[in-house]
């Protein structure tokens, strides 16, 4: 029993050694890949002209987009301020697990309170296109996507 519990408790230690490593490139790469998201919205207002807004849509997307740069700002200082407090939590030899815990939840947390507020953005943003815009610019995001063949779609090509 003594046994079962030493290496259940090592598992939790490793694991939460490993969420307190420094973020790597990939994984912010991958955040500013979500960033990227709020393409559609860069995308538009980039090719405004091709996609046949209007002065008023622009202006409106415009403000959307600065709102939510906004937001993804502070959404990253608030998700280190919450790594900074998990690893303070485990700098010492018997950390509290609790603690710990709480902390991974709170970034989990923060992450999909900002993964919820990008889609509320992108949707609000849709609903300023007509169907025309719309299909114009997924064409064009379409092209952009076969420009940098990310290896998702890569894996999915080459699948039968």
């Amino acid at each position: 029993m003594k046994t079962v519990r030493f290496i259940t408790l090592m598992a939790a230690v490793v694991f939460l050694l490993a969420l307190s490593v420094p973020v790597s490139a990939s994984a912010d790469m991958m955040e500013m890949g979500d960033m990227d998201k709020m393409g559609d919205m860069g995308m538009c207002i980039a090719h405004a002209e091709k996609i046949g807004l209007t002065d008023d849509q622009i202006m409106k997307m415009k403000t959307r987009h600065s709102d939510m740069q906004k937001n993804h700002a502070r959404y990253k200082a608030d998700k280190k301020i919450a790594e900074i407090e998990l690893m303070d939590i485990m700098d010492v030899k018997d950390f509290d697990l609790e603690k710990a815990r709480s902390a991974v939840k709170k970034i989990a947390e923060i992450k999909t309170a900002h993964k919820l507020e990008m889609l509320k953005s992108m949707k609000e943003m849709r609903t300023m296109l007509t169907e025309e815009q719309f299909k114009e610019m997924k064409k064009m995001m379409l092209m952009k996507m076969g420009e940098k063949e990310p290896m998702k779609m890569k894996m999915k090509m080459d699948k039968p």
